[in-house]
């Protein structure tokens, strides 16, 4: 059987990198995206918006992904339509991709069996019986991080509390928007740190780095920003009036699963072993509370692992792309770009933040933000010496931040519409992910280097080891 040519690898006399000429047209794929994705969201979400849909989910992030894609292969006459199927298969079958959708399905299957057994709203109610009233506001704000990190979902978690927020305002005569703003920002503090949130699973997978890692690079940026918040919270809470928030039935069977799944998964733990250990427990727990049947155990997980079948065909769309791009000279265009006006380890760090802030900002999902500046951001690592683990916390980081604040991202357009609010008048009361962008901002131009010296590489800084 004849071997076909990797056209991402041909040797350049060092490492074998492939090194094709820069060419920016080979980006145009990426315009055809934005255009479509970005410029029809903003037509029917503040030009012509249609009743009942939300405006940047009437052009299906697939459909955008898969016109870009037919454009890439209408690129580079050079190549024959087999070798771009060659090339979109190797950038498909790259093991990190690979272990990143067998993750998603299972993470799916843990989602959908914890919902239906009841653990989240056992979880969340358990957590409001301990609040005091008079702490309402950081209770929920501090709620809001623990279910989140459990759950892997800020969706999720601001579908099940901004409702208790938005009853929580009415009692204790506190700001609606407060109370909502502060579950989205708890909301995005769990999703940026848990293990089983999906962009910790492609942020991590695409960056080749255990999730330990970069839950310790993450926890030093994280934790300040919450802690902070938790401060300024605690301040208004103590200023304002008593919220009434009465009892809250719970089972504690059934919050247990999620309290062992995060210890797990902060031990260290095996990803596949922590989610396939959540699920035994869930049917356990499920099956004895009787909250979950025989046939509901495999209904609810077929559920939940359809729920990521968009993401999965998101990440194989954009795994081709960038696989063409990549070899058509694109990313070579925005490498020289990033060479040009970043200079030392800074200012790579700087480019892969913004690179991936501005990518969650064009397609108002934090996932598939970071599944498209990966490769660049990968590259860029490599070229200024950056430490894998922390262009992994860069690329969650930088991406939740971004879709925290964008009024136009699932997250506030949910909790908007469930607290009947318009989604603009919450991003004032954002604080944790103004505070989290500080500190995001403050580690940058803090970051430890020292000259490198001319080694052929075009890294100028390497970080002193501490």
């Amino acid at each position: 059987m004849e071997n076909k040519k990797d056209f991402r690898l041909e040797n350049d006399g060092q490492n074998g990198q492939v090194k094709p000429d820069p060419n920016a047209k080979a980006l145009i794929p990426v315009l055809v995206f934005l255009v479509l994705y970005l410029g029809l969201g903003i037509y029917y979400t503040y030009i012509h918006p249609l009743k009942g849909q939300m405006g940047f989910y009437v052009m299906s992030v697939v459909v955008a992904f898969g016109i870009a894609l037919i454009v890439a292969f209408f690129q580079n006459k050079s190549l024959s339509f087999d070798e771009k199927i060659h090339i979109c298969a190797s950038g498909i079958g790259d093991d990190n991709i690979t272990i990143m959708l067998f993750i998603f399905l299972m993470a799916g299957a843990f989602s959908g069996i914890a919902g239906e057994a009841g653990g989240v709203e056992s979880t969340a109610n358990l957590l409001l019986n301990i609040i005091p009233g008079r702490f309402a506001i950081p209770g929920l704000f501090v709620i809001a991080c623990l279910i989140s990190m459990s759950m892997g979902t800020s969706v999720g978690t601001i579908t099940v509390l901004v409702p208790i927020a938005a009853s929580v305002a009415g009692t204790g005569g506190f700001n609606l928007q407060l109370c909502v703003g502060t579950v989205v920002g708890g909301a995005m503090f769990g999703d940026n740190l848990s293990f089983i949130s999906d962009t910790t699973i492609a942020a991590t997978k695409t960056q080749g780095v255990e999730m330990k890692d970069k839950f310790r690079a993450n926890i030093k940026l994280a934790l300040p920003a919450a802690l902070i918040t938790f401060a300024i919270l605690m301040t208004i809470a103590a200023l304002g009036g008593e919220a009434h928030l009465g009892h809250y039935d719970f089972n504690l069977m059934l919050a247990l699963p999620y309290f062992i799944v995060l210890a797990l998964a902060l031990g260290g733990l095996n990803v596949f072993m922590v989610l396939g250990v959540g699920i035994i427990l869930f049917i356990i727990t499920g099956m004895f509370a009787q909250t979950l049947t025989f046939d509901t155990v495999f209904t609810s997980m077929g559920s939940g692992t359809s729920g990521m079948f968009e993401t999965m065909i998101v990440t194989i769309l954009v795994a081709s792309i960038s696989a063409l791009i990549e070899v058509y000279g694109g990313f070579e265009s925005v490498l020289g770009f990033i060479r040009r006006h970043a200079h030392g380890k800074r200012g790579g760090m700087a480019g892969i933040g913004l690179l991936t802030g501005l990518m969650d900002v064009a397609t108002a999902n934090n996932t598939v933000a970071i599944v498209v500046a990966a490769p660049i951001a990968k590259t860029i690592s490599e070229e200024y010496g950056i430490e894998p683990k922390r262009t992994a916390s860069l690329l969650d980081t930088c991406s939740c931040i971004m879709q925290g604040i964008i009024p136009y991202g699932a997250q506030l357009l949910i909790a908007a519409s469930l607290a009947d609010i318009n989604s603009v008048e919450i991003i004032r009361w954002l604080f944790y992910p103004y505070l989290l962008l500080i500190m995001v901002v403050c580690s940058i131009i803090f970051t430890r280097t020292k000259p490198a010296g001319h080694d052929g590489q075009k890294n100028a800084d390497t970080e002193i080891q501490e």
